[in-house]
């Protein structure tokens, strides 16, 4: 495994780089009217298929709103639910501490499930996305880890060899899909295994 020859290090975003808690906004709910939070959470984890439908790119960003809005009633308006819905990351900056000097020797790829709202109000004012020579997101491919479209395109961005990517994942499927196309990959538990990781490969 030491012999392995990287060239580009894939990070997933959502609970490596930046842990999410969607408790955050299920409490900003509960303020606005008791039970609201809970209300969104479960149509949310009953209408999962619409989340993901989103995160492809498979739905515009105005029908999935409306369609949220509409569960809670229209007790918030668009603008909140932007406010409410997308602050719910917060920073790992371990991990992030990691980009400036593993930037100085690999490509550096963002590849995640996202979508268009949580881009543009949750995540994208983060200083470390300057890191990344290039950012792969579902919603714009019109694909989801662990899809091998998804992982092909990080391929065609770089036009470096499959076995050339290592990829880090919180989710374990979804480091395993990126093996079956020839990457090597972690399954991400934490900072210091990630560390441990790194160092076992020598990439660090």
């Amino acid at each position: 495994m030491n012999n392995r020859k990287y060239s580009v290090i894939v990070f997933d975003l959502g609970n490596v780089l930046i842990p999410f808690n969607y408790n955050i906004a299920v409490e900003k709910l509960e303020r606005i009217e008791p039970k609201l939070g809970e209300k969104f959470m479960e149509y949310y984890k009953a209408n999962y298929a619409l989340h993901r439908t989103f995160e492809r790119g498979a739905m515009d960003e105005e029908d999935f709103i409306n369609k949220i809005l509409l569960a809670l009633e229209n007790k918030i308006d668009k603008e909140s639910f932007y406010d409410i819905y997308s602050k719910i990351f917060i920073a790992d900056e371990e991990v992030i501490s990691l980009l400036p000097k593993l930037k100085k020797k690999y490509l550096l790829v963002l590849l995640s499930n996202t979508n268009s709202i949580h881009q543009k109000h949750g995540w994208d004012h983060y200083e470390f996305i300057k890191y990344f020579d290039e950012l792969i997101l579902s919603y714009k491919i019109g694909a989801l880890k662990p899809e091998e479209k998804i992982y092909k395109a990080v391929e065609a961005f770089t036009k470096k060899p499959p076995e050339e990517h290592i990829f880090i994942d919180d989710i374990f499927e979804y480091a395993e899909a990126a093996k079956k196309v020839g990457w090597d990959a972690i399954h991400f538990t934490g900072y210091d295994n990630l560390i441990g990781e790194l160092k076992q490969r020598k990439i660090i």
